[in-house]
């Protein structure tokens, strides 16, 4: 007879073979990250991602770096969903990334959006100020870094500002 205990389960997982209902959280980054730096964030996060825990029950994770500017954690909540502790510890881990990359990444206040392939970084008010200028649009492609799943993270994470919460600004 097969014993599930002695079958090693994988706590850290492809971010892609997540669940569309896990629950997502993106830091985006002031700067884009070297090549460099995304290496050894990958491996620092990867893990962090192994050993997270809530109430002792491991969590199944993945993440993602998209345009090496962004960290994307999503959690399968199936097994365990996330408790106060352990967001407290990711957001822990996160100002610890902060401080040794000098680099914003808990501050909500800005906003990411495309000039072309490149990924600009802005506060809400200079924003603001853009869309007033139409120096920004309704077609800007923006990050909706509100998602909150990764089903939303798929389809509704790089839209026009006429699709997200910044059409209020455009």
């Amino acid at each position: 007879m097969l014993n599930l205990l002695q079958i090693p389960f994988k706590m850290l997982v492809d971010f892609k073979s997540l669940s569309d209902d896990s629950r997502i959280w993106i830091y985006q980054c002031n700067r884009t990250f070297s090549a460099d730096e995304v290496l050894e964030i990958k491996t620092v996060v990867s893990e962090f991602l192994e050993q997270w825990t809530a109430h002792g029950s491991m969590l199944k994770a993945g993440f993602d770096m998209p345009y090496n500017r962004f960290i994307v954690i999503g959690l399968d909540q199936s097994m365990a969903s996330a408790s106060g502790c352990s967001i407290d510890a990711s957001v822990h881990f996160i100002q610890g990334l902060e401080q040794k990359y000098g680099v914003d990444l808990l501050d909500k206040m800005n906003v990411s959006y495309k000039t072309g392939e490149y990924v600009a970084y802005k506060s809400l008010n200079d924003f603001k100020k853009m869309g007033k200028a139409k120096s920004v649009s309704k077609n800007t492609i923006v990050f909706n870094n509100l998602v909150a799943t990764k089903q939303e993270y798929d389809e509704h994470w790089e839209v026009p500002a006429s699709e997200s919460w910044h059409a209020r600004f455009v």
